[in-house]
C-alpha cells in the first residue's frame, strides 16, 4: 500500500517523504511544481536510496486524482498541496481559497470515491487569529484570523471536522504548524521558495549568500520585549517526524483530532538574526520596513497534547536549525537550480570536509 503525498515536493513534503522513505513506506507524489522543483525528488532519493512514484498534477484536477487513486494502491493521504505566503494572500486572497479550500474539496471527495478515509492535514497556528495569551493550546478558540491564508486554513479544518463528524469512517489529523526553518542534515534538500522570499529564515540565507542586499524586518514596534515579532520556530526535520506519527495515531482511530506542532518556545525576529549570525559567521544587514499586514505580535505553541497522544516533541535546538539552514544554502546559493559540487552527497551531519 502506498501514502498519497501532495506537494510532496515542496519544502515540508520533501522532508517528510524522507522520513516516510526512511522508516518503510511507499508514497505517490502528486506536485505541480508552483512553487516547488522536481529536482527535490530527486535529492531525496539520494538521500533515502528509495523513490517515489511521481504524478505531475494539480489537486483541483479531479481526472488525474482518480487516476491516481485507481491505478496506485493508496491507503492514506498527507496533504500538503495548497498556497503558503501570508502577504501574497492578502493580495490575492481568490487564490488561496480556490487552491487551498477548493483544491482539498477535490482531494476528499476524490479519496471518499476510492474508499480512502486516512487524512493527515498540512494546517497551521494561523487559524488562532491573534490569540489573547500564550501559549496557543488547541481548545483555544480559532478564528478572527488576520489574513486569507489563515482563513482558508481555518475554513478546511472546519469542513474536515464536519466530515469525520457526518462520517465515521474518516480518521483525520489536523497539524497545526508554527514555524518550519532550517534543512535536512546532508544540506541537500531545504527551503527554495520563488521569488523573494516571504519568511525569514531564507530571506536571512539569501541575504547571507548574497543574493539579496539587505533583510527587511516587517516592525519593531510590536508590544514585545524588542519590538519585533516572536514565533515558535521548528526545525522541519523535526515537523516531518511529528506525520509519522500522526499516521501511526490516525491507524488506531477516528474521528479528527488536532495537534499543535512547534517547540512550545517563542523567538522574536532579532534574536533570530544573531542566532543566524552565529551559524553563518557573518553580518546580515538590516533595514525596517512598517508591519506587513496580516502579522500578529507573538506566537507559540503548547505542545503537551502532541507529547501526550502522538509520543512526539521537537528534539533540535535553535543553533541546529540554523547550521542547517545555513549548510543548505551555502551548499546551494541558487537553491535547485545549480547542480550540488559531486563531492556533496558523501558527508554526513558533521558538515563538508575541512
Amino acid at each position: 500500500m502506498n501514502i498519497l503525498v501532495t506537494g510532496g515536493a515542496g519544502y515540508i513534503g520533501s522532508h517528510t517523504l524522507v522520513e516516510l522513505l526512511e522508516h518503510g513506506h511507499r508514497a505517490v507524489v502528486v506536485d505541480n511544481f508552483c512553487n516547488s522543483s522536481p529536482e527535490s525528488l530527486r535529492r531525496v532519493r539520494r538521500i533515502t536510496g528509495k523513490a517515489p512514484v511521481l504524478v505531475e498534477g494539480d489537486v483541483r484536477d479531479r481526472r488525474l486524482l482518480r487516476r491516481v487513486f485507481g491505478e496506485h494502491a493508496i491507503a492514506e493521504v498527507v496533504h500538503f498541496a495548497g498556497l503558503k505566503a501570508v502577504g501574497e494572500s492578502v493580495r490575492r486572497p481568490l487564490e488561496y481559497y480556490d487552491n487551498n479550500v477548493n483544491g482539498t474539496l477535490v482531494l476528499v471527495e476524490e479519496m471518499r470515491r476510492a474508499g480512502v478515509f486516512k487524512l493527515v492535514f498540512s494546517s497551521s497556528a494561523a487559524v488562532y487569529g491573534e490569540p489573547a495569551r500564550m501559549p496557543v493550546h488547541e481548545g483555544m478558540v480559532t478564528g478572527g484570523t488576520t489574513n486569507p491564508y489563515g482563513s482558508s486554513k481555518l475554513m478546511v479544518e472546519q469542513m474536515l471536522q464536519d466530515l469525520a463528524r457526518a462520517d465515521p469512517r474518516w480518521a483525520i489529523a489536523l497539524l497545526r504548524y508554527f514555524n518550519p526553518v532550517g534543512a535536512h542534515e546532508s544540506g541537500l534538500i531545504g527551503e527554495d521558495p520563488n521569488g523573494v522570499p516571504n519568511n525569514l529564515l531564507p530571506y536571512m540565507a539569501q541575504v547571507a549568500v548574497g543574493r539579496l542586499g539587505q533583510l527587511a524586518v516587517f516592525g519593531n514596534d510590536y508590544p514585545t520585549a524588542d519590538g519585533t515579532g516572536v514565533r515558535d520556530y521548528i526545525h522541519v526535520m523535526d515537523l516531518a517526524a511529528g506525520h509519522l506519527c500522526a499516521l501511526e495515531r490516525i491507524a488506531g482511530h477516528g474521528g479528527a483530532c488536532v495537534y499543535n506542532l512547534g517547540t512550545g518556545r517563542g523567538y522574536s525576529v532579532l534574536q533570530m538574526i544573531a542566532a543566524f549570525e552565529r551559524a553563518c559567521g557573518r553580518r546580515i544587514p538590516v533595514r525596517l520596513e512598517p508591519r506587513r499586514a496580516g502579522d500578529v505580535a507573538e506566537c507559540w505553541a503548547d505542545v503537551s497534547r502532541a507529547r501526550a497522544e502522538l509520543g512526539w516533541q521537537a528534539r533540535r535546538s535553535l543553533a541546529q536549525m540554523m547550521a542547517d539552514a545555513w549548510r543548505w544554502q551555502s551548499l546551494h546559493p541558487h537553491g535547485y537550480r545549480v547542480e550540488p559540487l559531486p563531492w556533496v552527497a558523501g558527508w554526513g551531519a558533521g558538515g563538508p570536509p575541512a
